[in-house]
């Protein structure tokens, strides 16, 4: 669940906006009015590129208009929802083998490493112990950088200071 208002908004618009879409789908078959991508989106009041990004919505729109218009009396199952089901499940197989790529690639890498350690060959199990340490050490660093820096200035400033004493000596001031 979101806690983001701002992609909630964003996802009740993209809904209101995939209704009218429908909305318009089903008026246009029911009118029996000629079917394409910009006459749906102009219907719907949303730009054709909204139609290209959501691909089952640009599938329904294609086979709408591969039904004859106004084909009321037709059966059960059309021509038109076969066609945006197929669309549908190409779309969702797709989805699902890049999800698998992503998985098998994960499980390769975890396998990798448990075979890497069980064989010995891999990194210390003290390891943890070494990064807690470099970090330690990283900090240190940071901390006596700033400490230099400050000295740094502070010598600056009492050079500076000498300067001034040493010049008003020689001018007799």
């Amino acid at each position: 669940m979101n806690t983001n208002p701002l992609i909630e908004g964003r996802e009740a618009d993209s809904a209101r906006r995939r209704q009218r879409v429908i909305k318009a789908i089903n008026t246009a078959n029911r009118d029996g009015t000629t079917i394409s991508v910009s006459g749906i989106a102009r219907q719907a009041g949303v730009d054709r590129a909204f139609l290209y990004r959501h691909k089952d919505l640009l599938a329904q729109v294609h086979a709408a208009s591969a039904e004859p218009p106004g084909n009321d009396t037709s059966p059960a199952v059309s021509r038109a929802s076969l066609q945006a089901d197929l669309a549908n499940a190409l779309d969702r197989g797709n989805r699902l083998a890049t999800r698998m790529r992503h998985l098998e690639a994960k499980l390769s890498e975890l396998l990798g490493e448990q075979t890497w350690r069980e064989s010995g060959l891999g990194a210390p199990d003290d390891i943890g112990q070494f990064k807690d340490r470099i970090t330690t050490l990283e900090q240190q660093v940071r901390e006596l950088s700033g400490q230099l820096d400050e000295r740094e200035q502070e010598l600056q400033a009492a050079r500076s200071a000498n300067r001034q004493l040493i010049s008003r000596l020689n001018t007799g001031h």
